[in-house]
């Protein structure tokens, strides 16, 4: 007999960060895998159509996923016009890390039985895979496993030796300087790392079964990883 669908609990979020609150987007599972929080590139949020397209192959395979916007509305509004904040990787990555502490911290009373204590792996996107790297080598035991799609990694090169978590890194083949920087990134890394270069596919994946593509990648590099952890 085939498994009953999951229901999936969806709501918005706050997450406090110093003196802001981090507008997010959490879908629940009722028996979560695991759950992964997106970090987005310049220009984007949670609302970007190519990171919620991969969050839905997530949730379809069993995930929970939480993508937040990593700058407020008014510092959106000043990266408009200077362009200074969307390179603030330790402004963007202490968010990011504020996402899995507050997943960490709200599951004891906040969320459903079943999905306390889920592993959590994160995914990023341009300068949003540069967060997620930075908070995976500060958050080194809760973070099991990074996906980074079009990503930055170089932008995060002094803690790359740091991050354990098998890394995924995605890159279109018609992006060869990413993928240069992202050859470069890879050698520093600690832990496993894989990387998939996705043919005829620019920076932002818009052709014809490219984001697809990733997606697909995404789901089965977090179904091998999230949980893999030795009890």
């Amino acid at each position: 007999m085939p498994a009953a669908p999951q229901t999936i609990e969806q709501q918005a979020v706050a997450i406090p960060v110093r003196d802001v609150l981090v507008a997010g987007s959490l879908s629940l599972p009722n028996r979560p895998r695991g759950i992964v929080v997106f970090a987005h590139g310049s220009g984007s949020g949670r609302f970007s159509p190519r990171n919620r397209a991969v969050a839905q192959v997530l949730l379809d395979g069993g995930f929970a996923t939480l993508l937040i916007d990593l700058l407020t509305p008014a510092e959106e509004q000043e990266d408009l016009r200077t362009g200074r904040l969307r390179f603030d990787m330790p402004l963007l990555a202490e968010r990011v890390i504020a996402a899995i502490d507050w997943l960490s911290e709200a599951a004891a009373d906040q969320f459903p039985a079943a999905a306390r204590d889920v592993p959590v792996g994160c995914f990023g996107a341009s300068t949003g895979a540069a967060a997620a790297l930075i908070a995976a080598a500060n958050r080194a035991s809760l973070v099991e496993a990074v996906v980074s799609r079009g990503g930055r990694p170089d932008l995060a090169a002094d803690v790359l030796p740091r991050v354990a978590a098998p890394t995924l890194l995605i890159v279109g083949g018609n992006d060869p300087v990413v993928i240069e920087l992202n050859r470069r990134a890879r050698a520093l890394l600690a832990g496993e790392s894989r990387l998939e270069i996705v043919p005829g596919a620019g920076h932002l994946f818009e052709e014809p079964g490219a984001l697809e593509h990733v997606a697909a990648l995404t789901r089965a590099w977090f179904s091998k990883h999230l949980g893999s952890r030795a009890s």
